[in-house]
């Protein structure tokens, strides 16, 4: 019998009462004795040589403590930020990966890349202060886009990196694929960009560091995704420290999206900077700030072709992907558009032969990393787009050609051309899901009372696949990940029979501390109310890989539910004494250890109290306490998919696309709390439409950022989305004993597609055929206006 609150109950987010009453507390909130502020000096030139820095007015405003630069950095010898992904170029050789000086030395290159910081005993004082200080530069050509970037005698951004070439990478079979392609009765092919995306969490980034002298210790406050990592990071690469020396603390964090992985220099330079001035030093980014220092994602110039035979069967898929790295490589940003995007090309179709080539280039602009489904939403962009259009140029329906490509149940392992083994699906299951949501039978009508009110109503559809929780560890290794991807848990049981869960997962929003402690609830029968999840925290937490990439239920879960199964075990051991019974008669079931055939039983809290108070004890064999740790490197990625259906109508005098309906069935695996899933589900959908309809992170050709707050990157807002039909059809994960697979990205890489194609079907019937992201207003009253003259 399943608990209550275990494993498919709606509970409530035990997080969100701190949360309503204004009690969480960020990375912002805290202030610690003596508190300092800084504020950075960024470059407001993309690319240019740094002549001169004057500190005089600076040092002389009121309350300044220290003005730094890169000098002093150097100085100190902090090491730069490191990459955490090495990718190979198709020759062999090593990415180019130039050096990423938390504070400018020579040149800059990007807007916004930090100069200098001025600290002072607030932050206003460091604000203004940090408008005196006086940088001469010279200022140099830049190259804003990837095509300025790759075109003859472009401005390098670093001078070892050709061409600005970082990597050119290449997956897959080439001379198989020339094979299908030879064979093939149709050749569809398409261009599209993957627009440039600004995450903007609702919490800006924040850092607060502090030096205790007395004890030679350092502790960093960051809004982070992973705490261990960047601990990891700090010690080993930039500022050398033992990691005993050093506490990361991640406190509540109001939101990621990818952007808060990364190892930024904000935070090693919070730290050494409280080691100089001998104060804590605080940090905390505005908003115009974060949108020229924050990781960006996306940012991808794509050509592809999709061989068919004459029935509509894919033979082969060529990729050709330029994607942009920005000015530096920020932690991960080498295995976004390479293992996280190249392969998922399959889809969940059967694709005989597939070979894609990935360019990485440098550009003057912000360092380009994971957001929100971190490289396969650009692959399920790319593929959904394509497919829609082999549709019609085949005059084949579109669910029809997606039907009879699908990979089936059956097929199962299916092992793609592009390296992953999907170990399970029903792709067919949640097609038909979502086309009854949306009353898929019915569109004809709803176009046609739409096309009387003057609208253009159009449909479009994605079926997708991700692969989430990166793994194993070994073959990640091999294929140039720097770190290991496991995960951790420890489950301490108290002698009253609550139980505190230390987990190397890290929530900022998802709602661990209740899907976790659903965990123990099923497994152990504990109520709910008497679990705590404690994560965040490197003097509280073991090693663990932080949150990232939808892993934090399949990777780190099943760390939990492994340490459990061990309090299990030893629970029975414990039990079996007391009964006077044999272990292997001992079994657990609705928290009660009981000798099978009998009703001699001992309650949970009976064993848990006798662990910490062992007057009858077996203590020759059993350990008194009751606390077990587990990791778990997992054996392959897990495979969410689904259906996402949208519906929009366009106002032909004006170009605005309204969002009238959409309908989500997923496979997200075993389901813990469906109230979170669908909350996940939803935010990804908005974040999704977001970039199918308003979000654009521009540059010009000089590399000026021209979005830069939220006067003209355009969010989405309640009002620009209507209410979602969130289905989900379960196809349980064969590797891990949860059998979930991850819901946090779905919505992302679903629906943009989605809507793409449902703008494009009702432009159809004018002769539209092709509209990149984002299809603002204004992009499509100008495609409007070319098709009618």
């Amino acid at each position: 019998m399943s608990a209550p609150d275990g494993i498919g109950a709606s509970v409530k987010r035990k997080e969100d009462k701190r949360f309503l009453l204004g009690r969480g507390q960020y990375t912002d909130d805290i202030t610690l004795p003596n508190q300092s502020y800084c504020a950075f000096v960024r470059s407001h030139h993309a690319h240019a040589r740094i002549v001169s820095i004057g500190k005089k007015a600076a040092l002389a405003a009121p309350g300044v403590i220290a003005v730094l630069t890169g000098e002093d950095v150097a100085a100190d010898q902090l090491g730069g930020l490191p990459c955490g992904w090495l990718v190979k170029s198709k020759d062999g050789s090593n990415m180019v990966e130039p050096p990423h000086p938390a504070l400018a030395q020579g040149k800059v290159r990007h807007v916004g890349d930090p100069v200098a910081m001025v600290i002072a005993d607030t932050r206003a004082q460091a604000k203004e202060a940090a408008a005196l200080v006086e940088v001469e530069y010279e200022a140099l050509p830049a190259a804003g886009h990837i095509s300025e970037a790759i075109a003859p005698g472009a401005p390098l951004v670093h001078d070892d990196a050709k061409g600005n070439v970082c990597f050119d990478w290449h997956i897959g079979d080439p001379a198989a694929t020339d094979a299908q392609f030879a064979k093939a009765a149709k050749v569809v092919t398409i261009e599209l960009t993957n627009n440039r995306l600004i995450p903007n969490a609702m919490e800006p980034r924040s850092a607060n560091g502090w030096y205790d002298s007395a004890n030679d210790q350092y502790t960093l406050y960051t809004t982070s995704q992973n705490p261990h990592v960047i601990r990891l990071l700090m010690g080993a690469f930039t500022l050398h420290v033992p990691d005993h020396k050093l506490r990361v603390i991640a406190p509540d964090v109001g939101g990621g999206f990818g952007s808060k992985i990364y190892h930024y220099a904000e935070e090693l330079l919070t730290v050494w900077a409280s080691r100089r001035v001998g104060r804590p030093v605080k940090w905390t980014a505005e908003r115009n700030e974060a949108f020229m220092s924050d990781a960006h994602g996306r940012d991808h110039m794509t050509a592809a072709e999709l061989a068919l035979d004459a029935k509509g069967k894919f033979l082969g898929l060529r990729v050709h992907t330029l994607a942009n790295m920005g000015g530096y490589l920020s932690t991960f940003g080498p295995a976004i558009p390479t293992y996280l995007y190249a392969t998922l090309l399959s889809g969940p179709y059967v694709i005989p032969a597939i070979y894609a080539e990935v360019k990485a280039i440098f550009t003057h602009t912000v360092p380009v990393d994971a957001y929100r489904g971190a490289g396969r939403p650009e692959a399920a962009y790319l593929l959904e787009r394509l497919v829609d259009k082999a549709a019609r140029e085949l005059g084949i329906d579109r669910v029809e050609i997606r039907r009879q490509n699908f990979i089936k149940p059956d097929q199962f392992p299916y092992q793609t051309p592009v390296a992953l083994q999907y170990d399970v699906g029903d792709y067919h299951a949640t097609l038909d899901l979502a086309l009854q949501a949306i009353d898929y039978a019915g569109f004809d009508k709803r176009r046609a009372e739409a096309k009387a009110r003057g609208k253009l109503r159009g449909i479009g559809m994605s079926t997708y696949i991700e692969a989430c929780g990166i793994a194993p560890s070994a073959i990640a290794g091999a294929l140039g990940a720097r770190a290991g991807l496991y995960e951790v848990g420890t489950v301490r049981v108290h002698p009253t029979g609550g139980v505190s869960v230390f987990t190397g997962s890290h929530s900022h929003g998802q709602g661990h501390e209740t899907t976790f402690a659903q965990l123990v609830t099923e497994k152990l029968g504990v109520p709910i109310d008497q679990v705590e999840v404690i994560h965040g925290d490197t003097g509280r937490i073991p090693f663990g890989m932080g949150t990232y990439g939808s892993r934090s239920a399949a990777v780190g879960g099943t760390a939990i539910v492994k340490a459990i199964d061990k309090i299990v075990d030893k629970g029975k051991k414990i039990a079996a004494h007391l009964l006077e019974a044999n272990v292997a008669d001992v079994e657990f079931k609705d928290g009660k250890f009981q000798v099978v055939g009998t009703d001699r039983a001992k309650a949970f809290a009976e064993i848990a109290f006798a662990a910490y108070v062992p007057h009858n004890y077996p203590i020759e064999t059993v350990e008194p306490g009751l606390e077990e740790t587990a990791f778990y490197d997992p054996k392959n990625f897990t495979f969410p998919g689904g259906t996402h259906l949208v519906e929009v109508e366009i106002d032909p005098d004006t170009g605005v696309t309204q969002v009238v309906d959409v309908a989500i069935a997923d496979d997200v695996g075993t389901i813990i709390n469906p109230m979170i899933v669908d909350g996940q589900a939803h935010g990804g959908l908005a974040q999704g439409i977001g970039q199918a309809l308003l979000e654009e992170c521009l540059y010009d050709k000089d590399g000026q950022l021209l979005t830069a707050s939220f006067l003209n990157y355009c969010m989405p807002r309640a009002a620009d989305l209507p209410m979602f039909k969130v289905g989900n059809h379960a196809t349980a994960c064969t590797h891990n004993p949860i059998g979930v697979k991850g819901v946090g990205e779905v919505g992302a890489i679903g629906v943009p597609p989605a809507v793409i194609n449902a703008v494009i079907d009702a432009l159809a019937p004018l002769g539209v055929t092709h509209i990149d992201m984002p299809a603002t207003p204004e992009k499509v009253w100008r495609a409007i206006q070319a098709a009618r003259h």
